[in-house]
């Protein structure tokens, strides 16, 4: 070779940008976009205020008004001239949980059901509190709107903490207490953490309860009801598409998050020994929300209550064994009423 051909040599082509390097870059930019695309998707607004107080409050659905600017959604039914019972719901759910009882004791007795907070249609309040003391606040508005002074309380979950809670502040006013699977007991000695459902575990999480507020898919309400009942035929699609519509009613999922995050004030537990109304621990022997041995905590702490374990039932055993549950209380209130209607000196 010469070196008029070695001048003459064409330099090689630069070096194109390796494929591998725009890989980089769009293949996180692909999953990003389908991430937003699964959001967008998933997004699940809230029911429509309306349409929900339709459905699930109908023609006559009654609104006590509180003085803070609360509307607390009630039903006012059975014997109006009977013993009156006041019954709270658990967490997520709504008055319609206590139907079941309404229908096998409304012969009796007057039973007042209400929607706390942050719950059913209710839904949010003015101050945005879904503490024990605006449970209890409810309860007293719609006492108030009824000109109840006297009556017998009662709480499921959530609502049997607030159904406690509220006797420690108003002992006057309770003259019987029924607690069933009740919340706010700590654990026994070398206990464990119940499992819990579905939901509640995404609640443990930051990022699941910012998640809650925005996507609530119905197969999550449907998975969660499952993991609190033992008896699953209770579980159709009329009572998941409920669970699914009041959650969504405007207000109910922001409070459902302010709840997780909201001390429930586990100190409180100790007090419990100062409760003196005649007291009904009912507790499914399946709950897998709250250990069943909370149901022995609450009968050591309470004087002279009784416990009543229910074979094969879970966290919501009104539903789950509404003959069952309505007999014992029937009984229970029946006996204890009675006996404090005699007054010590003939007991």
């Amino acid at each position: 070779m010469t070196i008029d051909d070695d001048l003459d040599f064409d330099p090689p082509p630069p070096p194109r940008r390796p494929f591998y390097r725009r890989k980089r870059v769009l293949v996180p930019l692909a999953a990003l976009g389908v991430l937003v695309a699964a959001f967008l998707l998933l997004l699940t607004p809230d029911t429509d205020r309306d349409a929900m107080i339709a459905k699930y409050g109908g023609s006559d659905a009654a609104f006590a008004v509180g003085p803070a600017g609360q509307r607390i959604h009630y039903r006012d039914q059975g014997r109006r001239d009977g013993p009156a019972i006041i019954l709270l719901h658990g967490s997520n759910a709504s008055l319609h949980t206590w139907e079941p009882l309404v229908e096998r004791l409304g012969g009796d007795y007057r039973i007042v059901t209400l929607d706390l907070p942050g719950h059913g249609l209710t839904g949010a309040i003015p101050s945005r509190d879904y503490s024990a003391s605006a449970m209890i606040d409810a309860v007293d508005v719609v006492a108030a709107r009824l000109e109840l002074d006297r009556f017998i309380l009662g709480g499921n979950s959530m609502g049997g903490w607030v159904a406690w809670r509220y006797v420690l502040e108003h002992p006057a006013r309770v003259e019987a207490l029924l607690l069933l699977d009740a919340a706010g007991m700590p654990l026994r000695k070398g206990e464990k953490a119940p499992e819990s459902n579905v939901g509640f575990r995404i609640l443990e999480y930051p990022f699941g309860r910012w998640l809650a507020t925005r996507i609530t898919p119905r197969l999550l309400v449907e998975q969660s009801l499952r993991g609190s009942v033992e008896k699953q035929d209770i579980v159709d699609d009329a009572m998941i598409d409920r669970y699914w519509e009041l959650l969504r009613f405007p207000g109910n999922r922001e409070a459902t998050v302010m709840r997780a995050r909201t001390d429930r004030e586990p100190g409180l537990a100790a007090r419990v020994g100062e409760i003196g109304a005649p007291t009904l621990i009912l507790f499914g022997d399946q709950d897998r929300l709250i250990n069943p041995t909370a149901a022995q905590t609450f009968g050591e702490r309470i004087a002279g209550s009784e416990v009543l374990l229910l074979a094969g039932i879970g966290h919501l055993p009104m539903e789950e064994a509404p003959d069952e549950v309505a007999a014992a209380i029937a009984d229970f209130l029946k006996r204890r009423l009675a006996a404090e209607a005699t007054g010590p000196e003939t007991r």
